[in-house]
């Protein structure tokens, strides 16, 4: 009863899932305005859900440590989004969705979360060190996944566009595969950093040590809560995809024949599934440790392009319904800039005010040329 109690924020999400399940078409016939402030109200439910997911991808995150935590973390948020885009997808959702999401996704990880975090940071602490290695693996990862799938589509024939969907869904996953191996494998320690036991001249303090009956009973609730975890992420999941089904209805209702910018709809998504990673993000940066958020930031980008990709393009493999995949000559120059202002910064081991406010900037460009229609 104890942990149903923590749980409840989790009841929000479902009691709007139940009401706008069973009230939907009501909604939707009281007009545009109507249906907006109802695609609100989902949003910000699914939001919440997506925030207790996190919560507790994050508490296995804390058991298993760096690089494995951050990575379930990633994991499940790349879930949500890639969960979100299916059904709207299957609702008849722009073609150039997938695309559009997947490039407001790394805006929003590289340029939003690790630009604030290290700008924040930065304020507060200074020069924040992390492992160089992990900025450099992401990085090229990125590059080369969104290369093959989002810029090299460009100059694929349509007719033969089934072939070289099958080639990047292979690429992606042998991608993946390889770079899941070198995380958790034999260089896992690019992914991780260790900080100073020392913190103002003061020796870190040890623990001390706790009975065997006591260690037991903490070793037993562990286990009960990591099973409560996992169980919660997996019932998140589930409601989250009720409430995105009924969103991408209403939303497209109330957005119809409004000239809003086609763009909306993919930073809102993005913006869903990573809500929870800005907080974990900042966290972590404003207690000096940025490792955590380089692998955030950059963990979330390479994630959500090498998993979303696969997993729509199989889906339209199966139903037949190509989607535009090659980005706009202007996304290509914003990624373009991202990826080098971010190989530059993640060079040296330390970030500073300086380097997040640069990503900042190109963040606010971002935003600024979605609102322009570009």
């Amino acid at each position: 009863m104890s942990l149903i109690r923590q749980e409840r924020l989790l009841l929000i999400p479902i009691a709007v899932a139940i009401i706008a399940w069973f009230s939907e078409h009501a909604v939707l016939e009281m007009g545009q305005a109507t249906s907006l402030v109802g695609a609100a109200v989902l949003i910000a439910a699914i939001v919440v859900g997506s925030m207790r997911v996190a919560h507790h991808a994050e508490i296995l995150a804390h058991k298993v440590g760096d690089p494995y935590g951050t990575m379930i973390l990633t994991l499940s948020a790349v879930a949500v989004e890639v969960l979100i885009l299916a059904i709207m997808m299957n609702n008849g959702a722009s073609p150039t969705l997938v695309r559009d999401t997947i490039y407001s996704a790394v805006m929003l990880d590289i340029n939003g979360i690790l630009g604030l975090a290290a700008l924040l940071g930065g304020l507060k602490h200074g020069e924040q060190p992390y492992n160089d290695d992990s900025g450099k693996t992401y990085g090229v990862m990125i590059l080369t996944a969104m290369g093959i799938s989002m810029i090299v589509p460009e100059f694929v024939p349509s007719d033969r566009w089934q072939y070289y969907s099958a080639f990047t869904i292979g690429a992606m996953i042998a991608l993946y595969a390889l770079f899941l191996r070198m995380q958790v494998g034999t260089h896992s320690y690019f992914f991780s950093y260790s900080y100073p036991g020392r913190e103002a001249g003061r020796p870190a303090e040890t623990p001390p040590a706790t009975p065997p009956k006591e260690a037991a009973a903490v070793d037993e609730a562990h286990k009960g809560s990591t099973i409560w975890s996992i169980a919660v992420i997996l019932f998140g999941v589930v409601v989250i995809g009720v409430l995105a089904e009924i969103m991408s209805v209403m939303m497209d209702a109330g957005l119809e024949g409004t000239g809003a910018p086609v763009a909306l709809t993919a930073i809102l998504v993005a913006g869903i599934s990573a809500a929870p990673e800005i907080l974990t993000a900042l966290r972590a940066a404003l207690r000096n440790r940025m490792q955590a958020v380089v692998n955030i930031a950059m963990g979330a980008s390479l994630s959500t392009v090498i998993l979303t990709v696969p997993v729509m393009e199989a889906i339209a493999l199966y139903t037949g319904q190509p989607f535009v995949m090659a980005m706009t000559p202007v996304q290509t120059t914003m990624v373009a800039i991202t990826l080098v202002a971010a190989a530059i910064n993640l060079n040296d081991g330390e970030t500073n005010a300086i380097e997040g406010m640069t990503h900042f900037v190109l963040f606010a460009t971002f935003i600024m040329l979605a609102f322009l229609g570009l």
